[in-house]
């Protein structure tokens, strides 16, 4: 294959974002059409970009045979149904995490993929940033030897609106979903139970939607490490995502980058740059080497970095978690995958 000819699906902030890397900053792909319920985002994005085709129904776009793959930007509720249709349509897809709320649901798209033989890859754009993509080779090179413990804090600046939060399967399947697949990324094992604690502290009206805004989750791995997860809805300082492995011959640690190295030393203390505010500036690089890596693997029939297991997985920790706070004691994941029974 020479070029990988994509068409998007959503043209709202990621799919722009998305579009806006391919047509700038990836190599061996063309983005050929976007595709937006609202016909106007589309045709917005198309003309910006310069790209020569603009659907008002993602249905045309799958239908568009000069299309290899799609990148599922939509909202999450059609994650799972538009995935069934670009593997009947034989595309190859690229989807935004997560890829449905109902674990039925995903394991349809994912029987559908693995029917049609096509690729798809999820997007916990994390794994790619570079600090984080290193932290996981030294621990799979045996530079820390057995892993004991992982610490992974995320914070983000502000909560989303209200009305995004009543539709998005609250904090655990929103927001820690990110850090749930980070710790797996991290240790390289799968995690059998959660212990999830949390309240609803930075606005008392994401309480009263039933959701919570700052939580502690910890995680015990297959192979009986410990893992403790932290957030929060809101952080002064900006976007705060850290994170820690130990083991038995030594520590990695991943901080937050900052625009630049330039600290200021004078009567009032030391000054450096503040952390990135959005997530955006924060991932850049990361957005960047997910969609390259997608690409790649579709033009040189490999293995995609984050596969539709991968994409699986964390929400099934998600609801261990919701779960837990619920009931106030350890939850399995075998306990939600066989139906939990109270």
């Amino acid at each position: 294959m020479n070029r990988l000819r994509v068409g998007v699906l959503g043209a709202g902030r990621i799919g722009r974002l998305h579009t806006a890397n391919m047509e700038q900053k990836l190599a061996g792909v063309e983005v050929v059409a976007v595709a937006d319920v609202l016909k106007d985002a589309a045709d917005e994005c198309a003309a910006k970009f310069g790209i020569g085709r603009a659907y008002g129904d993602p249905a045309d776009a799958l239908g568009d045979r000069e299309i290899d793959a799609v990148l599922i930007c939509s909202s999450t509720d059609t994650h799972a149904t538009l995935i069934e249709a670009a593997a009947h349509a034989g595309k190859h897809i690229f989807c935004e995490k997560p890829i449905a709320l109902d674990l039925g649901a995903i394991d349809r798209a994912l029987t559908a993929v693995e029917r049609a033989g096509v690729k798809l890859q999820v997007g916990f754009n994390r794994r790619f940033d570079p600090g984080f993509a290193r932290a996981r080779e030294l621990v799979a090179d045996g530079s820390l030897g057995s892993v004991h413990l992982l610490k992974i804090t995320s914070r983000d600046p502000g909560p989303p609106p209200l009305d995004y939060l009543k539709v998005s399967g609250g904090m655990f399947l929103d927001m820690t979903i990110h850090d749930f697949d980070m710790a797996r990324f991290l240790v390289g094992e799968e995690v059998e139970e959660v212990f999830a604690a949390g309240s609803s502290l930075v606005d008392p009206a994401i309480g009263e939607l039933g959701d919570i805004d700052t939580a502690c989750v910890t995680l015990r791995f297959a192979g009986g490490a410990l893992g403790v997860i932290d957030n929060s809805r809101r952080a002064a300082y900006g976007y705060d995502q850290r994170a820690e492995v130990f083991g038995e011959k030594g520590m990695v640690q991943v901080g937050n980058p900052k625009a630049h190295a330039a600290l200021l030393s004078d009567e009032r203390g030391k000054h450096g740059p503040a952390n990135f505010h959005f997530f955006t500036e924060r991932y850049a690089e990361a957005f960047v080497r997910e969609l390259q890596a997608f690409v790649d693997a579709v033009r040189e029939d490999k293995e995609v970095a984050v596969s539709g297991n991968d994409g699986r997985v964390p929400v099934v920790m998600g609801y261990a978690a919701r779960r837990s706070l619920e009931l106030g004691r350890p939850v399995t994941l075998a306990e939600v995958e066989t139906g939990f029974a109270g």
